[in-house]
């Protein structure tokens, strides 16, 4: 895979968008494939993109080079699942070289766990430290039917090859009211117990699925109120980057982070912007924006030109998101969140 440069661009500050936030933050969608089909996610039958759409793993480390150069400090890689991509982990070892160099602090994923058994190890030799990984139940028959046939002993495993590997794991749990509500407290302290994170998050209004959203969506702040209700949660100032709010929960000893979309929203100091593995560059994850990348690339782009590309989209990066969930009321976006990239 050819090096691309990812020295800081002379001359040139970082990514600011027009009201003024540092954009630092990059997700990397590397495919809108996925080896399950978690309802509030994907539809049971998706139409998926054509090889030629989406981009080379070539393509991928030269825009996310770009954006390094602009000062962007953390990249996530997402799908889709990012490990059912054929070579993912080329990319990952290639741009490993901007950990080595200094440009960039960290790389990691989100994933959903069923491969970590395979490549937790060599995620680990090139440089991740720490993952995300997606775990709505510990019940496995709940686990299938919201995943559509996933087998939850897999994802337990990989969790635990991640850690024996040496990486810090994470575990995101979307709040579903009528699914998995009641068992929230069990999943956190299961989390805790095992020294990973846990993070809650309120369902989003992105893309047409079978499911009602409404009827499923769980505020998140009902949700802290209950647990206060017999935990002890303390507000920390930890960040990790990304838009959750974390406590401190005394009796189980873990960290516990809150994604509030809807109930309440964290755009005043969002720095994250995503790329879909079509190349599309999205500054905001509940608009419709869009800053068409790969045909900025596959026209013969120099890097000036890419970085320019870049920078006119970021600028336009809206100043908030508009989710909303309300009955029969249409998506907020049209794409599915496998499209955007989680």
């Amino acid at each position: 895979m050819t090096p691309y440069d990812a020295s800081p661009a002379q001359g040139q500050p970082g990514l600011i968008d027009g009201f003024g936030r540092t954009v630092t933050y990059l997700r990397v969608s590397v495919t809108d494939r996925c080896d399950l089909r978690c309802v509030y996610c994907m539809a049971e039958h998706m139409t998926f993109l054509p090889k030629a759409e989406v981009l080379t793993l070539e393509e991928l480390d030269r825009i996310a080079s770009a954006f390094v150069r602009l000062g962007v400090k953390k990249l996530r890689i997402t799908g889709g699942e990012p490990l059912v991509r054929k070579g993912v982990m080329g990319l990952f070892e290639g741009l490993s070289r901007h950990l080595q160099s200094g440009a960039l602090s960290e790389l990691t994923l989100t994933t959903n766990g069923t491969r970590l058994t395979e490549f937790a190890g060599r995620l680990a030799d090139a440089g991740v430290k720490r993952i995300n990984v997606s775990l709505d139940t510990l019940k496995p028959d709940l686990f299938r039917r919201l995943t559509r046939g996933g087998d939850l002993a897999k994802v337990v495993a990989g969790i635990e090859a991640a850690q024996a590997a040496g990486l810090k794991v994470k575990i995101n749990a979307v709040a579903l009211k009528d699914d998995n509500a009641e068992e929230l407290p069990d999943l956190i302290r299961w989390a805790h117990g095992r020294g990973c994170d846990m993070t809650l998050i309120e369902t989003m209004p992105m893309g047409e699925v079978e499911a009602d959203r409404t009827d499923q969506y769980l505020s998140l702040k009902d949700v802290r109120r209950e647990l206060e209700s017999y935990w002890t949660l303390s507000d920390i100032p930890l960040s990790t980057g990304g838009p959750a709010r974390y406590v401190e929960v005394a009796e189980t000893g873990g960290r516990l982070g809150f994604i509030t979309p809807l109930s309440h929203n964290f755009c005043e100091a969002c720095n994250r912007v995503r790329l879909t593995c079509t190349g599309t560059l999205h500054t905001c994850l509940g608009q419709e924006d869009a800053t068409d990348l790969r045909a900025v690339l596959r026209a013969g782009a120099s890097d000036e030109d890419l970085i320019e590309a870049i920078r006119l989209g970021v600028d336009a990066k809206p100043k908030g998101h508009d989710f909303k969930i309300a009955r029969a009321a249409a998506p907020a976006v049209a794409r599915h969140m496998s499209t955007t990239g989680g």
